[in-house]
């Protein structure tokens, strides 16, 4: 039985199925792992473009306080029935404070009724759900006897990227360039963890050594050039999500074949928003990677072609990762709350 809280009218504490559960940081932690993440996520966009998940219009908006980015990501998969909303952003100045930059939870509702069926803690989420959707195109897209991992970024996600990216590829080593050198120790040592020789690089070295390359940082400006990329490249580029946001050179797109979770969310607030606008890119010539996951694209067709993906970071992708935390703890008999 649920208990009454006299003075909110909250009911905690109930343990029958009914009412809301409180999926907490931790939790996800525990019980996420980085094949439940990929699971998710390549099923997710399987889903998308057979056209049985979509997103609503994504909302981010700088808030005018403490240098925030702040939105909503939603969306509804009728094949995982997964309903619901991530709500947060990105606060710059968290890490100074011993916090994560990126802030959010997530919500889940019962398709059929609208009723809030869960809340769930999506910092980890949302890094382990990124770091998945890069995985899921080294698998699909990158060659197969890629030997160099290169690191663009050494931030929170970048430790996320690794782990994941090292479990699609027999890789011999990691190259890796932070606009902040000092940060690229965390890293090293994640690449150490994992039995991978590590070394800081310039940009272009880099690139003319990376067989993948993942990006992951909050740049405004191109960190690689197009010229630098050697041909049978695969590079993931994870962290343009917002418009004006910027790591790759847009001739790149003029080079490559282009791939992302949402073509909307690609031109206009993805890495391939200044490509399009540039000229260099149509919308048309922008595959969904669901379409390879289905087998309906047969994504890279020679080892020399250079593969891009532009992941812009979908809703769904937290939705849907959130609904298989929200499955597990209900499974092991996490306690609900009713409002």
């Amino acid at each position: 039985m649920a208990r009454q809280c006299p003075r909110e009218g909250l009911l905690i504490m109930s343990q029958d199925n009914t009412g809301i559960l409180i999926v907490s940081e931790a939790d996800c932690q525990r019980l996420i792992s980085r094949g439940d993440a990929f699971e998710a996520v390549e099923a997710v966009f399987a889903s998308m473009a057979r056209g049985d998940a979509y997103n609503f219009p994504v909302i981010r908006e700088a808030i005018g306080h403490a240098d925030a980015l702040y939105g909503f990501k939603s969306g509804f998969d009728r094949a995982g029935l997964a309903l619901g909303l991530k709500s947060g952003g990105y606060w710059p100045g968290n890490m100074a404070q011993g916090l994560t930059n990126h802030q959010s939870t997530v919500f889940l509702f019962n398709p059929d009724t609208g009723q809030l069926k869960a809340v769930v803690g999506g910092n980890y989420l949302t890094a382990v759900r990124t770091a998945a959707a890069s995985s899921v195109s080294i698998s699909h897209l990158a060659r197969k006897d890629a030997k160099v991992l290169g690191m663009v970024g050494a931030g929170h996600q970048s430790q996320f990227q690794l782990r994941a990216a090292a479990e699609q590829r027999n890789f011999e080593r990691v190259v890796a360039w932070n606009a902040h050198p000092d940060m690229l120790p965390s890293l090293e040592r994640v690449a150490n963890d994992i039995g991978l020789p590590f070394q800081a690089v310039s940009q272009q070295e880099l690139a003319a050594q990376a067989d993948v390359i993942i990006s992951i940082t909050s740049a405004h400006e191109p960190l690689i050039m197009a010229e630098w990329v050697k041909p049978g490249t695969h590079l993931a580029c994870m962290g343009t999500d917002t418009v004006g946001k910027q790591e790759m050179d847009p001739q790149l797109f003029a080079r490559a074949s282009i791939f992302t979770d949402e073509v909307a969310q690609s031109i206009s607030l993805g890495e391939a928003q200044h490509a399009v606008s540039a000229g260099l890119l149509d919308a048309s010539a922008i595959t969904p990677l669901g379409a390879v996951i289905n087998g309906a694209h047969p994504g890279r067709s020679s080892a020399d072609e250079i593969t891009l993906f532009d992941g812009t970071g979908v809703g769904l992708q937290d939705l849907a990762v959130a609904d298989v935390a929200a499955r597990l703890a209900a499974e092991q008999g996490a306690p609900r709350v009713s409002l």
